[in-house]
Parts: structure tokens; sequence; C-alpha cells
């Protein structure tokens, strides 16, 4: 199975076929509007306005998995992000990255990773002892720990990296050009 098998639903509810992007760099990223990740918006459509005409695509998937921090519509959602950070990468719609109802793509993308942990920074400790918390085996899984998740995919659609939301965007910048 590869990257370009899947379909996803469009934020209009129309179905998108990822072979549609086939021969570019992705970065696929689970994101909420309401987290304290959220900023992080304004660096990826930096980094997409950089890099897009080179072969980027940066593909948004809004999930409400994680302290029910993407409680809204569809539209809701879209609306927020274009309205408050100006965002012009594709957004698609509300998913599940995890459990039962997790779409096939994030199974793909979980089945073919792994979690290395968060770095060692006070955001990333917090992290760390909060999941604790919920899972005492939440190191030993590959399963999305939290929103703003990234995962990079090459021109030839396979995972090449995955970065934890506290990761450096400019670690993952540096990573998306190498893979150009």
């Amino acid at each position: 199975m590869s990257i370009y098998d899947f379909k996803v639903k469009a934020q209009d509810g129309s179905e998108v076929s990822l072979a549609d992007y086939q021969g570019k760099v992705l970065l696929i990223v689970n994101t909420a509007t309401g987290c304290g990740f959220t900023p992080q918006y304004t660096e990826l459509q930096e980094i997409y306005n950089e890099f897009k005409d080179q072969g980027l695509e940066i593909l948004d998937f809004p999930c409400n998995q994680f302290g029910e921090q993407a409680p809204g519509s569809d539209e809701e959602i879209y609306t927020f992000c274009t309205g408050r950070f100006g965002i012009t990468f594709p957004q698609f719609s509300k998913v599940d990255v995890n459990g039962d109802n997790a779409i096939p793509l994030y199974k793909w993308l979980t089945d073919n990773s792994t979690f290395d942990g968060f770095d060692k920074n006070p955001m990333g400790l917090f992290m760390t002892q909060m999941l604790k918390k919920q899972d005492k085996d939440f190191k030993n899984n590959s399963s999305v720990k939290w929103n703003f998740t990234k995962f990079l995919i090459g021109k030839d659609g396979k995972l090449i990296a995955r970065f934890e939301p506290m990761t450096s965007l400019k670690k993952v910048k540096e990573a998306i050009k190498k893979a150009l």
C-alpha cells in the first residue's frame, strides 16, 4: 500500500485521491483550533508560501480527539483558519487519527512510523507526564499523541519523518528542504 492509494474527504465533503499529489512533498498535519499549538498555523503558512512553488503541499486534517480542541464544524474550522491565520493550503474534513474510527490514511501513517519521544524541553516534559497518566505504555506505541503531529512524505510517496507537536518548525523546514 502507498500513500497514493488513499482517498480522503475534503473540507467541502468531496472525495480527494492522494494520487493527485504524486510527485509532491507532503506534510500531513492533524490540527485543532483551540490548542496551545494552534499558532503553528502561522509558521506552517510561511513554510507553504516559501516552498509551494517547489512542490510542497501541506495537508491539514482537523481532529477533535485531543482535549476536544477542534469542536466546530468543518466550515467553522475552515473559516477560523483562513480568517485568523490566512491559511491557503488544503484543509480536509475533520477526522479521527487514532482508534477504531481513525481514517485509513492515519492508520497507515502510524503503522509505518514510530513515536521517538518528545523534545527534552518544558513542553515535552509536560506532555510526557500528561500522557503517562492516560496511558503508562504510550511511549511504546505509534499512535498520534497530540494535535499538530506532522508526517513528511517524499516525492516518491514514502514516509520520510514524523515530527511531534513541539518539534521546532525550523527542523521541519530543513527536512522539507532536503526532501524537495
